[in-house]
């Protein structure tokens, strides 16, 4: 199968080596995988931030990008949640363009649906030969778990790797604080509430704690480090992409 590949701008800028185990794992799974030269940034932040105006050329050429691909697989949810339904209100007056969106909205998975669901993987151990021997605990991220309905997948993917202990964290579901914009909006309630996630993560006792968004790991990897650098825990916990689990063998 011929997939284009979405990174997002997290893994692009600052964890190349998410972007590197996902394409690992689907080209195992036999993918052969483009990333359109033209793929930028979604737009998202600005959009969030009432710059539509702005973010015209963005959603344009993102748009164009990758709107000719029968199948594109992107590595965030908040970006794909973006591209299906945010840019939809600004492309009404127009309609080349908006036909060519919401073709694309139709043809756009998440990494793990898409393994999950498309490809009917469900045994990432038989399949894949993912193996990992470490507990591990899972980040219910907000767009991919509320706004894109996508929670059996990543776990069930997890849960599925040799080695792996489960933990489930409660308020697993909560936001991290993160929220692109809001964490600089709205600092002191966003390291209150990655605080809590951390804590969360603590006391699970897991080794590993999984993510599915590579911002919601961004955050919670920092209040991790400085909680154990600030002598609040001697624990260390590592922050793992889904993508890097499942590529590990």
């Amino acid at each position: 199968m011929h997939i284009a590949f979405f990174p997002g701008c997290l893994v692009d800028m600052f964890y190349p080596g998410i972007g590197i185990a996902a394409v690992h794992v689907l080209e195992r799974l036999g993918c052969e995988i483009t990333v359109p030269e033209k793929q930028i940034c979604c737009g998202q932040p600005l959009l969030n931030s009432g710059y539509a105006p702005e973010t015209m050329p963005i959603i344009e050429q993102m748009v164009n990008a990758y709107a000719d691909y029968d199948c594109v697989v992107s590595l965030t949810g908040s970006c794909m949640f973006a591209i299906q339904h945010d840019y939809t209100p600004y492309l009404q007056d127009k309609p080349a363009l908006l036909e060519k969106q919401q073709r694309l909205a139709g043809n756009i998975y998440e990494f793990s649906d898409f393994i999950y669901r498309v490809l009917g993987v469900t045994d990432a151990s038989a399949v894949l030969g993912s193996k990992l021997e470490a507990s591990a605990t899972y980040h219910k991220s907000c767009h991919l778990t509320r706004l894109l309905g996508i929670e059996e997948a990543p776990i069930n993917l997890l849960k599925s790797v040799a080695g792996i202990d489960y933990v489930e964290m409660n308020f697993a579901e909560r936001c991290c604080g993160f929220g692109g914009t809001f964490s600089v909006k709205e600092p002191e309630i966003s390291c209150e509430m990655v605080r809590e996630k951390a804590q969360t993560i603590l006391a699970t006792g897991a080794d590993i704690a999984v993510f599915e968004d590579a911002p919601c790991l961004l955050n919670v990897q920092g209040e991790l480090t400085r909680m154990r650098d600030e002598g609040e825990t001697d624990r260390a916990v590592r922050c793992m992409h889904l993508a890097e689990v499942l590529d590990n063998r």
